[in-house]
């Protein structure tokens, strides 16, 4: 395929909206068509996004209907949804319903929570919410890309932040048989992980110079975890995560402790690794325990080893609105599309950030 491909974007305004128009922008073969955003529906998308003025420079954001509208101007669309949690689904329905009724191909890639579970009762036990689009649920795959090569659904979803980070440092672990099923893991994430909104856990004030834990054990990335890990190695994993917010802004430190599986040296260990992603354009094996300031605002994730004579440590560092949000879902749209991973997203970091 080598058309450029017009994109819807919902959910056009907040933190993972902003990355996927500033990576929609620098894509050979994406051109945006339309943000749809209820709260900055025909306001100029610079005025949520002023770093965006030369990418995006007279574009205003839609409204759903002005969406659906031009939708006949093309045979072929790309949807990405940064849409709430419980919002996106139905957004989604609406334009997949539009676009079978007047014969139309459509790719969806969700950022949201709403089609990361098989069941809509999975979803409503997590969420606290009905599934707005059941029927829509056996159409999606949600996997982090690296963990699933063979889609065979027309649409994907992206895990969360905190889960991408923690599976890419869980799956090979058992997968290559290095660990035993239970894990334990201290993740720190920046203030941008909690959207846009000010709230006392992400207003600067509170978070400058601060650090701490919150829903210690029982934060809702932990199902979705789990059941990724068990839908990519078939075995269930016992979970002990305690998420913390960090004083910065972008980026997620994960360090996954376990036990070993059986003897094994670091170097076997790291060896291993490096060869279970040898593929991947964007997660790298570090010989040191990774920095944040070697990948934020990039699609990279950075992973280090660590042995003694009974335990594992894996470090892992992303971006959580690059890799572990928008980066994801732009490498879903090309893997979807028939391009390769890394189209569009090959980023230098920008280090001293």
């Amino acid at each position: 395929m080598s058309e450029v491909l017009p994109v819807i974007l919902l959910g056009g305004s907040g933190y993972v909206a902003g990355e996927l128009l500033r990576l929609i922008a620098q894509h050979p073969r994406l051109t945006l068509a339309g943000a749809v955003s209820n709260s900055h529906h025909g306001k100029p998308i610079v005025s949520a996004f002023g770093h965006l003025a030369t990418a995006y420079p007279t574009e205003q954001f839609i409204s759903m209907q002005q969406a659906i509208d031009g939708l006949a101007k093309s045979p072929h669309w790309i949807v990405l949804s940064a849409a709430p949690h419980g919002a996106s689904a139905n957004l989604i329905d609406q334009l997949l319903n539009t676009a079978e009724h007047i014969g139309l191909q459509m790719t969806v890639v969700d950022a949201s929570a709403d089609f990361r579970y098989s069941s809509a009762t999975r979803f409503a036990e997590v969420y606290g919410q009905k599934h707005s689009a059941p029927g829509r649920l056996a159409s999606f795959s949600c996997a982090v890309p690296e963990h699933l090569s063979d889609l065979k659904t027309p649409h994907a979803a992206q895990p969360g932040c905190f889960a991408t980070a923690i599976l890419l440092a869980v799956v090979p672990l058992l997968s290559l048989e290095l660990a035993q099923p239970e894990f334990f893991v201290s993740a720190i994430t920046g203030s941008t992980g909690a959207g846009r909104t000010p709230r006392d856990t992400t207003h600067h004030p509170m978070r400058q110079n601060n650090l701490f834990a919150y829903q210690p054990l029982r934060h809702r990335h932990h199902p979705e975890i789990c059941e990724l890990t068990e839908a990519y190695t078939g075995q269930d994993i016992m979970l002990h995560f305690v998420p913390q917010s960090g004083p910065f802004a972008r980026g997620i430190h994960a360090t996954v402790f376990a036990q070993c599986a059986g003897g094994v040296a670091e170097s076997e260990a790291v060896d291993a690794f490096k060869k279970f992603y040898a593929d991947s354009s964007f997660v790298h094996i570090s010989s040191s325990p990774p920095r944040l300031k070697d990948i934020v605002g990039t699609n990279n994730a950075m992973l280090s080893v660590s042995t003694d004579e009974n335990s594992i440590a894996v470090c892992c560092v992303l971006d959580n609105l690059v890799k572990g949000a928008a980066g994801g879902a732009i490498q879903w749209v090309n893997r979807l599309a028939g391009w390769p991973d890394s189209e569009g997203l090959l980023i230098a970091p920008a280090g001293w950030v």
